[in-house]
């Protein structure tokens, strides 16, 4: 009883069944009521009809005539004068008709007719009474009886016809309920042995479209999701490879380095110069541990933004003055453009790393006599700031992937000047956690542009 097509099934069974016996009871009694309803009513016209004969002719032959009528059809009758004393009747009478005009005697009817006895199930007969009136004097009253005895025979087929359509239709409703109900739980089920599948580590999850309802869109979604995470496990291998061989490196160095400087023959400068590798080394591994952490904290959005407004022109200055050391030694000259009336709503030491990192990362690879150039724009909504070099470049191939964890253009970058491919990826991050848009721009031998636009009202 856990599957859910037989809960479904059974629920929607048993609101069907129970809108079915409303119906059903409602048609019945209609039914019913309605060819009692003609029955009444033929018996009160008939008994109408004897009183207008009589009317005409109130002798003992026509009283002889009405009841031997009567006789031969299936109604009986019986009429009284004004005193209520029978002066003609047919023959055979239904059983009580004489108690039930004793009971009558002296009332005054409608002209019309009257129900004096209406169906009952215990009673054998109905009855109705019209007057017979003369120059609108009471001389007489009209008893019409009937066995009730068709009613019943009729009732009974009612509710013989009734109980089998009931039947033909319950089983009708079963079948369909459970087989609709199987349509529709069949993707449900489907579903779950996806997810099964995808708790399991199985992303090979085929969920086809077949309609556009809520079942649909639900499977689309799984769908989506086994993508998703099978894409995000290809990367992760990725990353954890791509960390193993940056971890592998360094810490070659480090131990190569370190089991060459404790020989005993090597000189005081041979001794320095390996110590200074280790330190290089040492270092990069540090810096790629603080990126790796600092890059963790950033997916996980577990640091704080804490913004401020900041006057654009000297913020920039002053994390530009930081590289004029650097630009001096390379023969790099560094254009600087920015209004002095613009601000922004920013995060100063999240937004610092965003600059050091494009800078660093246009120094590194342009070449002597070029030149760098950081331009800032107020537009209606939002403040750009451009970062351009004229460096190596990017390939159109490699420019989709900057953003992505760990990816360097390894074709035209060496281990010496080259990063570890998670500046350009915290860049993202924190443009984002400004709900800004970073974006980027280049060609091989054509330098690269990155342009960060951010909203001023953010």
């Amino acid at each position: 009883m856990n599957r859910i097509s037989i809960k479904l099934g059974l629920l929607f069974l048993a609101f069907i069944l129970l809108i079915e016996i409303g119906l059903f009871f409602y048609l019945y009694t209609g039914l019913a009521d309605t060819r009692i309803s003609e029955e009444l009513e033929s018996l009160r016209l008939r008994g109408n009809s004897h009183r207008e004969v009589l009317e005409k002719h109130h002798d003992s032959p026509t009283l002889s005539h009405v009841a031997l009528m009567e006789s031969e059809a299936e109604t009986d009758v019986i009429i009284t004068d004004k005193t209520g004393k029978v002066i003609g009747s047919s023959h055979p009478l239904v059983k009580g008709a004489r108690k039930t005009v004793e009971q009558w005697k002296g009332h005054s009817f409608r002209y019309r007719g009257e129900i004096i006895q209406e169906y009952q199930k215990e009673k054998s007969y109905i009855a109705t009474a019209s007057p017979i009136k003369i120059k609108d004097k009471n001389v007489g009253t009209v008893y019409m009886f009937k066995n009730t005895k068709d009613i019943q025979d009729m009732i009974s087929r009612l509710q013989h016809h009734f109980y089998i359509v009931g039947i033909i239709s319950v089983l009708f409703s079963i079948i369909t309920v459970f087989a609709l109900s199987k349509f529709i739980t069949l993707p449900l089920i489907r579903m779950k042995q996806a997810t099964q599948k995808l708790s399991q580590g199985d992303f090979s999850v085929k969920l086809g479209a077949h309609s556009r309802d809520e079942l649909g869109q639900l499977g689309t979604s799984i769908q989506t999701l086994s993508n998703e995470l099978h894409r995000l496990k290809q990367e992760r291998n990725e990353f954890l490879s791509s960390i193993s061989h940056e971890l592998q490196t360094p810490l070659m160095y480090l131990k190569g380095y370190a089991d060459v400087a404790k020989r005993s023959f090597n000189s005081e400068e041979e001794r320095n110069n390996h110590l200074t590798i280790i330190q290089e080394e040492a270092q990069r591994l540090s810096q790629l541990v603080k990126d790796l952490f600092q890059l963790a904290r950033l997916d996980q959005h577990t640091f704080l933004i804490q913004k401020q407004n900041v006057k654009l022109y000297p913020y920039l200055h002053n994390i530009i003055q930081h590289f004029d050391l650097a630009l001096k030694e390379k023969d790099i000259q560094l254009q600087f453009d920015c209004p002095q009336a613009i601000e922004l709503y920013i995060d100063p030491v999240r937004f610092q790393q965003v600059i050091l990192n494009l800078l660093d990362n246009a120094l590194k690879y342009s070449e002597s006599g070029t030149q760098i150039s950081v331009r800032a724009r107020e537009l209606p909504t939002k403040v750009t700031i451009t970062l351009r070099d004229q460096g190596i470049g990017i390939p159109s191939t490699d420019l989709p992937y900057v953003f992505d964890k760990l990816y360097r253009v390894e074709k035209s970058r060496s281990r010496k000047s080259g990063g570890y491919g998670l500046g350009l990826s915290i860049v993202k991050e924190i443009v984002e956690a400004h709900e800004g848009e970073v974006a980027i721009k280049s060609g091989v031998g054509k330098g690269t542009t990155v342009e960060i636009s951010l909203r001023k009202d953010v």
